[in-house]
């Protein structure tokens, strides 16, 4: 498909970046394939993290099309962007469609990015997981490729002021190795690997963070942070939720 603001919205981003001296540090991109479908799957931490997950598959040149929420594609100013590099509308209310279109990709050697989770972890956790990308990836014979975010919290999350051009911020990408589920297999026990694989990466990265204090808002609580505990955070999304409902 014809790349006219991919590559540009990348050279940007970069160009940003390093104006704001982001200190990157990532690992295992060697694990994200050069050609070929393949299922991308992140933690989800911050609004920003389309960007950063999608700078895992820079280094094998790969340009990852992410499924978002509808929302998104509406926005005047995000809406041209993320037609424009192809990424894939999600209706929650009917999902069949955005599914379908991941399919095709995924059959035509895309590398499709799914945030598991749907929404952001306000503990900074790895919430409950959907079985949408191994299913996906059961379809269409490809590989799931986990990948952890830390630190993007720090420039713009839910709930917390936006700080964008926050500087110096350390920002660790790691990437896990494949899984490889097979048609037939059980969804449920490679879901629950998933999630045990992308716990593992991003406590690895929590802890390998060059910054480490305690008592900070962006640090999870079990490492001494004042970020909602799991339990306190499901609440918090219960009550969002339905208020939501009652709004609509």
């Amino acid at each position: 498909m014809a790349e006219i603001v991919y590559p540009p919205v990348i050279a940007a981003a970069r160009t940003l970046f390093r104006v704001l001296d982001i200190r990157f540090h990532m690992e295992g991109t060697e694990h994200v394939p050069r050609s070929g479908g393949a299922v991308l799957v992140s933690n989800h931490i911050s609004y920003l993290d389309f960007i950063f997950a999608g700078f895992a598959a820079l280094p094998s040149k790969r340009l990852v099309r992410f499924m978002a929420k509808e929302d998104v594609f509406t926005h005047r100013i995000s809406g041209p962007l993320m037609r424009g590099m192809h990424h894939i509308p999600v209706d929650r209310g009917a999902g069949a469609g955005s599914y379908a279109t991941a399919l095709r990709m995924l059959k035509a050697g895309e590398v499709v990015g799914v945030f598991a989770e749907a929404t952001i972890s306000r503990s900074f956790t790895v919430k409950e997981i959907k079985n949408g990308a191994i299913r996906m990836a059961m379809a269409t014979g490809t590989p799931i490729i986990p990948v952890s975010l830390w630190g993007s919290q720090r420039l713009w999350t839910k709930g917390r002021p936006r700080k964008l051009l926050q500087r110096h911020v350390p920002l660790s990408i790691l990437v896990g190795e494949p899984m490889y589920p097979k048609r037939g297999e059980n969804v449920d026990e490679h879901t629950a690997d998933l999630h045990a694989r992308l716990s593992e990466l991003v406590d690895r990265a929590q802890r390998t963070y060059p910054e480490v204090p305690q008592g900070v808002w962006w640090q999870p609580a079990h490492l001494g942070g004042t970020a909602p505990t799991p339990e306190e955070a499901a609440a918090m999304d219960a009550a969002e939720a339905e208020a939501r409902a009652r709004r609509d």
